[in-house]
């Protein structure tokens, strides 16, 4: 006979002890903490302790938890229909999300979407749409760069630790570049030169289906891609046929300052990509993804090589129009950049009293500090990252690390955050490097 659990001690430490019998050690968990309630940039843990949210689900949380105008969507889509499967019953809201993120995709032509559900399923499908449009298979990627934990999203993921480890063999065809990063000595003739050493070593340029890049690397430490790197990387992929996939899961829905990061390269060099990949923050919360690309390739695979059972959720499509309306709405996107701009002077201020921030770094309020030790940019310090994260969950401030040696601190608070919250959330992080020194 089944029995329910029997709940007496509801703590942080009594739930982490339930979720170690319970759960494969494999699922990780940056913190020891479980959230009884949220509001905006703000949560409450299941002992009461009010925590700041510098993390926001990691970039899910654009417009903050709960947001009013989200839940009221979703209410009202909760009471008229929940799911049909929209390739069994269509619904009018799929398609408004389509048409609107097409709308707002750079680039000089016709465009067409489609919605699914999580970030690795809009990428996995890019690669599909790629390949059946160009009739090739493989594909370039960079190190760094992190595009899922699926095989074939891991597969495109450049690095190894945790993501790829014991999971292997994978995917076929897929090759890693170098990214550009000026900070670690790799110019963008650098990146360039290492996808031409592909082209003579691996893989010819006229098998290669596409080239996917995230505009700032999310897991692999919040890099820049840089537009000189990127209008090379357009004039490679016309040169050769080879289309351009941008992974926006974390980048995109006002993240950067813009809608989409690379709205940015329209407007500074005239560079639109074939595919675009959306999810996180597209709909607040609710899990929805797109694949947003030229309307001639999207229309290249087969009828019925496209969708999934719960893609394009209702209650989450009802979510992503409210997302919209809420930047139109608030001025999210020109709050993003207030919000990156008090972000980056309050660390650089930090930086000028702790040596070992080597760096400060972002687009639009996808901000970031790299640790090194002694200031040397050799020496990577995971471990004082690791002291200043959990330090500050002490204090009651959510962060998150990221980078290839696990020595970036990122930021991703909601947009809607007060300048209160932020400069609370500030001063906890000034006061953790102080008690880690």
């Amino acid at each position: 006979m089944h029995r329910e659990p029997q709940i007496t001690d509801t703590t942080n430490a009594s739930l982490m002890a339930r979720r170690r019998a319970a759960l494969p050690v494999g699922l990780g968990q940056s913190h020891e903490i479980f959230v009884d309630r949220a509001e905006n940039a703000e949560v409450w843990d299941v002992e009461g302790r009010r925590l700041i949210d510098f993390a926001g689900g990691i970039a899910v949380l654009n417009t903050g938890h709960r947001h009013p105008a989200l839940v009221k969507a979703v209410q009202e889509q909760l009471d008229r229909y929940t799911h049909t499967c929209f390739q069994v019953l269509a619904y009018e809201p799929y398609i408004e999300v389509a048409e609107r993120l097409n709308a707002k995709a750079p680039g000089n032509f016709p465009k067409k979407s489609f919605l699914l559900t999580t970030g690795v399923e809009a990428v996995e499908n890019a690669i599909k749409v790629a390949r059946a449009y160009t009739k090739r298979s493989a594909v370039i990627a960079f190190g760094g760069g992190f595009h899922g934990r699926t095989m074939m999203g891991m597969a495109l993921t450049g690095k190894v630790a945790p993501y790829k480890i014991g999971f292997g063999p994978f995917p076929a065809e897929v090759y890693h570049a170098k990214f550009p990063c000026a900070l670690h000595g790799v110019s963008v003739e650098d990146a360039m030169a290492s996808i031409e050493a592909l082209f003579k070593y691996d893989v010819e340029a006229s098998r290669v289906a596409a080239i996917i890049i995230e505009p700032v690397q999310g897991e692999g430490g919040f890099y820049v891609a840089p537009i000189e790197f990127v209008k090379a990387l357009r004039a490679l992929c016309d040169q050769h046929g080879i289309l351009l996939i941008v992974d926006e899961v974390q980048t995109g829905a006002g993240r950067t300052g813009t809608w989409l990061a690379c709205e940015q390269w329209f407007e500074q060099a005239g560079v639109a990509p074939d595919i675009i990949t959306m999810a996180k923050s597209l709909a607040g919360g609710f899990p929805l993804s797109a694949v947003i690309g030229r309307a001639e390739v999207m229309d290249a695979a087969a009828p019925g090589g496209l969708g999934g059972t719960y893609a394009g959720s209702p209650l989450a499509c009802a979510a992503a129009l409210a997302v919209m309306d809420i930047f139109e709405n608030e001025g999210l996107m020109a709050r993003g950049r207030e919000v990156g701009a008090r972000l980056v002077s309050g660390l650089q201020d930090m930086a000028s009293r702790h040596a070992t921030i080597g760096d400060v770094r972002g687009l639009g309020a996808m901000v970031a500090i790299e640790l090194f030790k002694n200031g040397d940019p050799h020496q990577p310090d995971a471990d004082r990252v690791k002291r200043v994260v959990t330090e500050a969950a002490q204090r009651g401030l959510v962060l998150l690390s990221c980078g290839v040696y696990g020595n970036v601190i990122r930021i991703l608070v909601p947009l809607t955050a007060s300048d209160a919250v932020l400069d609370e959330g500030l001063a906890i992080l000034s006061a953790s490097f102080d008690a880690t020194a």
